[in-house]
This record gives C-alpha cells, structure tokens and sequence, in this order.
C-alpha cells in the first residue's frame, strides 16, 4: 500500500490558489465532485482543490508548489478512463489538476504533416482541425467528443485504426511534459528521426500522469482518405474472422484501416436496450465484422476491390454472408453501433470489463478457453466479447446471469479476473491493451508483470518522481 499522507495543509491550498488566480480553481465541493467520480466503475475520491490552470507555466507553477510541500497531484483530462487513473484517493491528500483549460492548437504544419496541440484539446476538434487542412488525424475512439488529447497520450490510446496507423506511441512525434519538480521539459520537435540518445517522449505516453504533466504534443498527421468502403460481414467464428483478415490484408494491403469482431449476443443486447438500432442482416449469424478500407485512390475507386476480395473468401468458407454499404450515412450507421456497445453491455445487466491482447493468431483460442472457463465457474453467464481483433486486443466482457443481481456479480470480480488474465497471460498476452492500469489493474500488473520489468518501472518512477507526489498510488506503488 502507499504509505498515509495527510490532508492538504490550508496554507498550501492557499499558495495553489494565488498560483492560478480566481478563475483557475474550484473549491466549493459540489463543483468538485465531477471531477471526483468516475464514469464508470465506481472509482470515488476526495480532494479539496480542483486547479484549472491555462497555461504551461502555471502548471509548473502548481507542480513545484506541490513538490516542496509533498502533496499528490492528480492530472485529469477528460475524466472517460476505465481504470479509476483520474480519480484521487479518499484521503484528501491530492489535488486535482485538470487540463480541460489548456485547449489551443498551437500549430498546423501540412508540409511537414503535423499538429501541435495542447493536452486538454478534445480528440473531436483536433480531428476537424486536421480536416479542415486537409489532413487526417486518424485517432478514433467512442468517447471522442469528450477524451482530452493528453489522457489519449498519458494512456496510450488505441482505437479502431491501430491496425492501419498504429496507437499513440506511433502518433506522437514530440511532447512538452512538466516534470515532478517543476521544471518543464520542451521536446516539442517534429521528427520523425532523432537519434541522440533515449526517446524521452515514450516515458511519458502511457505512464497515465505518475511521471509528469504532459501540457503539449506534435502529432503526426496524414492524407485524407479519397476513397473509403465499410462493410458488415457474418463469420461463423473467430478463427473465420482471422482467416478473413488474412485474406482481405493479402489482397488489399494497407488499405485495410479498421477490422472489428462482434459477437452475436452484443447485437442481441443492441437492440433490445439500445433505442436507434437495427439489424443489419434478415438472418442471425453468430459472429459479426465490421470492416473499412480506405485510400487516395477516386471515390469508389475500392468498392470492386472490396467486393472481389469477400468473394474470394465467401468461396474459400470464411464468411456466410457480408454487406458493402451502400452509403456513407449506412456506413455511420454501422459505426454507430459499434460504439454503442458499451452502452449495450450496460442495458443488459452489467458485465466485468476486460481489456487484453494476444497475438493475432491466438484470439480463437483465447476466446475458447476464456467461454469454456468462465461459464464452468458461473453457469449461466453471459458471453459478451468484442474489439480490434486487427491488432489483437478483444474487450471480453462477461455479463452477469439473469438471476444474479449487480453487486452480487461485481464481488466475483476479482475471481472472474483471475480465469482471464490467467489465460491471457498463458498465450503470452498482456492484461491492458488500451484502457492502462490505473487503480484498477495494480494488483494484476503486479501479479503478472516480470520481476526485472517492474524493478526498472520502479527505478524510473524514483528517479523521476522521487517524493512520489504524481498520480500516487497508479501504475506504480510508491
């Protein structure tokens, strides 16, 4: 555990507040408990102090106050993680240091394909800055309208074009990061090779804020897409599903962006608690892909493509019946029920969340095993997976039984846990593809982490953050 701290002495809150000026703080406990609570999960705490600062400096400002007196900071983007990593402890220990005010775009550079943006932008208007010059941001998350770019970075966001794009890590040329004692390191540079030394930018892209503040990013920016097909594809399995990304990545190359397995019970769920959504097939199938291809290439110019490619694997048996859509408004509509199904997970009784990779050729096996072990401790579950399977991260949900209530089914939680990530760990997978460890997963990072992994996590969280003030108690134990 980490060890006690006190509350936030009176005269420090005070130090905080000048530090930022009237319209950077938040005191009163009902503006605070926002950002207290988590959107899911549960995860709760308490702080006395919510800081807004707008600028760099002030975050330096807020950090090294903080250094000297010893207290917690917790840096908080857009408050839709699901591990509890933005959520303080109860202990009024921490303050919170919200980014939602450093939002500018700083710079666009088409010639060298970037854009520099501040941690607190939203992921939706970097996307529609980088259209509107032309250019393609290709980070695509449900919660875009909302996530903050620097808790994208500070979790290693993924998505459903990693297969095409890579996550953040291959994003992410530069970064302005405050570190724990205050001083601010500026590596906002844009190369795409720099070979002097460590790659200081990658300490920071997933360590969800326990090494520094990031307060900027140049990002890596790409042609539009002139040409673009989504389809909907029925397979009998997992593995169909596998051979079918095969084939269609042999025949069209990187024009494959997104590949997403469902499984039928999701739909099930869709449609029976999520209002707007309808079947896109007349018949039942067990499992789902939702695909898209794109290029530079002229409209349309992928539909024939696409279509030869599902031919050839309809001939071969690894699909039983697919749709192209016929619209980009059919094809929303397709995208639209991939993001619901969070939510559809919700309406059907709740569900203990997993969030872990295996190598592409596993998945089958994984999925198996995973049905075959949770359903003989819990006759009656509900088997509930979806995700990337282009990149080997599946989001494998169990839902609860029927007859069960939710607090009943979330105390088995850590059993539940357990069965999974003892398979996922067993296939040489890894327990966070995407969500990140936060509160959530410490335990479990440290049950499968290897020894020597977690001394060098360690030895770099001391030598950054010595006093342990940032993000305590996440990823690392102090």
């Amino acid at each position: 555990m980490n060890p006690a701290r006190a509350p936030v002495p009176a005269d420090v809150i005070e130090r905080l507040k000048t530090a930022v000026g009237s319209a950077g703080y938040l005191d009163d406990p009902a503006d605070i408990a926002p950002y207290c609570t988590s959107w899911r999960d549960n995860w709760v705490g308490r702080v006395p102090l919510v800081l807004r600062p707008q600028s760099t400096p002030e975050v330096a400002g807020i950090v090294g106050i903080c250094a000297e007196a010893g207290i917690g900071v917790v840096p908080q983007g857009g408050n839709t993680g699901l591990t509890g990593a933005a959520q303080p402890h109860e202990d009024m220990s921490e303050v919170i240091l919200s980014t939602s005010r450093l939002k500018r775009i700083r710079a666009i550079d088409t010639v060298n394909d970037t854009i520099t943006v501040e941690a607190g932008a939203i992921l939706k208007e970097i996307q529609n800055a980088a259209d509107r010059a032309d250019r393609l941001f290709p980070l695509s998350l449900g919660a875009e309208g909302s996530c903050q770019i620097g808790g994208n970075i500070s979790t290693n966001a993924g998505g459903v074009q990693v297969l095409r794009y890579g996550n953040m890590r291959n994003l992410v040329l530069g970064l302005e990061v405050v570190l724990p004692d205050g001083s601010i390191w500026n590596g906002l540079r844009g190369l795409r090779k720099d070979n002097t030394g460590y790659d200081m930018k990658q300490l920071f892209i997933g360590a969800e804020g326990t090494l520094g503040i990031v307060t900027a990013a140049v990002l890596r920016l790409f042609p539009k897409p002139t040409a673009s097909e989504t389809a909907w594809i029925a397979v009998e399995s997992p593995a169909a599903a596998v051979a079918l990304l095969g084939l269609v990545r042999a025949r069209l190359g990187d024009a494959v962006s997104a590949f997403e397995l469902i499984r039928r019970s999701l739909i099930d769920f869709l449609l029976a608690g999520v209002p707007g959504h309808e079947d896109p097939m007349r018949a039942v199938h067990p499992w789902y892909v939702l695909m898209d291809v794109t290029s530079q290439g002229p409209p349309g110019s992928l539909h024939g493509p696409l279509a030869e490619a599902l031919a050839a694997a309809q001939d071969s048996g690894f699909i039983r019946d697919a749709l192209i859509a016929a619209s980009g408004t059919q094809a929303a509509k397709l995208w639209k029920m991939r993001e619901s199904l969070p939510e559809a997970v919700i309406s059907a009784g709740g569900a203990i969340p997993h969030d872990i990779s295996v190598p592409l050729s596993r998945i089958p096996e994984f999925i198996e095993r995973a049905d075959a072990a949770v359903a003989a401790a819990y006759p009656g579950i509900r088997h509930c997976a979806f995700g990337h399977v282009g990149d080997g991260n599946m989001h494998y949900n169990p839902v609860r039984p029927v007859d069960w209530d939710l607090p009943r089914f979330r105390a088995e939680r850590e059993r539940i846990n357990r069965i999974v990530h003892d398979i996922v760990a067993g296939l040489g997978g890894s327990i966070s593809a995407e969500h990140g460890i936060g509160r959530a997963r410490l335990a479990e990072l440290e049950h499968y982490k290897e020894p020597a992994e977690l001394a060098m996590m360690h030895a770099v969280k001391r030598a950054l953050d010595p006093k342990g003030i940032m993000n305590p108690g996440k990823v690392v134990r102090a």
